[in-house]
């Protein structure tokens, strides 16, 4: 009877409570020593420039606000162009890495600043350089996060890519294209899905020109802007889904002649 006491005792004790923060010490280094790194990339470039005040560098919320970011930069851009073009990746690596919004803005101040060719050019290779970080970033500690915080999405995104093994690349410039799922979501959710970064890479460059042909073009006219909305008007849109829809055909075909 006593054992068979003990036994029932065991069996009601209540389980561990697992601990709250879910990462490793480990995993906590990387992610704080990446965040680290670009605040020193930030602060080397801050240190470089003038003597001045600096109270309208932060990052824009609101159309007033880039504007205002835009007037001010115009006067050191032709100066410390390297310090702008630094800082400026600095930033928008940052918040694609860290998932942080406004990019938007971000890519309407390099049309603003350096015109449709250099802007897109700029957007593009920091947009694929802090896609490409937050990819990495996310391999290392971003199954516990997605888990927890999309299930539902990540289980779609993970059946999607399994249907799709064969024609990945197709499919990935179809979601860059199109607004299936969030750019953000796509960084961060691709290596836990088993995407190749190679596919990832060629999805994302190619995939991300046209929307940043749209909103570098449309930072040249930034004081006509009234919303974000503005920017993606039916046309542009439609645009967008079109070329997605081409994009994927390849792989509707093959599919339809197997």
């Amino acid at each position: 009877m006593g054992t068979e006491n003990e036994a029932v005792q065991v069996q009601q004790q209540p389980a561990p409570i697992a601990s709250k923060f879910p990462f490793t010490f480990w995993e906590a280094t990387v992610a704080s020593t990446v965040l680290l790194g670009f605040l020193f990339g930030f602060a080397a470039v801050y240190l470089t420039l003038p003597d001045s005040d600096y109270s309208f560098l932060k990052l824009p919320r609101t159309l007033q606000d880039l504007q205002l970011l835009r007037d001010n930069l115009e006067n050191y851009t032709s100066d410390y162009t390297a310090q702008v073009l630094v800082g400026y990746c600095v930033v928008y690596i940052f918040m694609q890495t860290f998932m942080i919004p406004g990019t938007v803005f971000m890519s309407l101040l390099a049309g603003a600043l350096f015109g449709v060719f250099k802007g897109v050019a700029l957007v593009v290779f920091t947009a694929t350089s802090g896609a490409s970080s937050c990819y990495f970033l996310s391999k290392m500690i971003g199954r516990p996060l997605l888990s927890s915080l999309w299930p539902d999405k990540l289980k779609f995104f993970q059946n999607q890519v399994a249907r799709r093994r064969k024609g990945l690349l197709n499919y990935m410039l179809f979601l860059r294209l199109t607004p299936t799922l969030p750019n953000t979501f796509i960084n961060f959710a691709s290596p836990i899905v088993d995407v190749p970064y190679h596919i990832f890479f060629l999805g994302t460059v190619i995939g991300l020109i046209p929307a940043a042909y749209i909103t570098v073009r449309a930072g040249l006219a930034l004081g006509e802007l009234e919303s974000v909305g503005d920017l993606y008007d039916f046309n542009s849109i439609a645009t967008l889904f079109l070329i997605g829809v081409v994009s994927v055909t390849p792989t509707l075909m093959s599919k339809s002649e197997s």
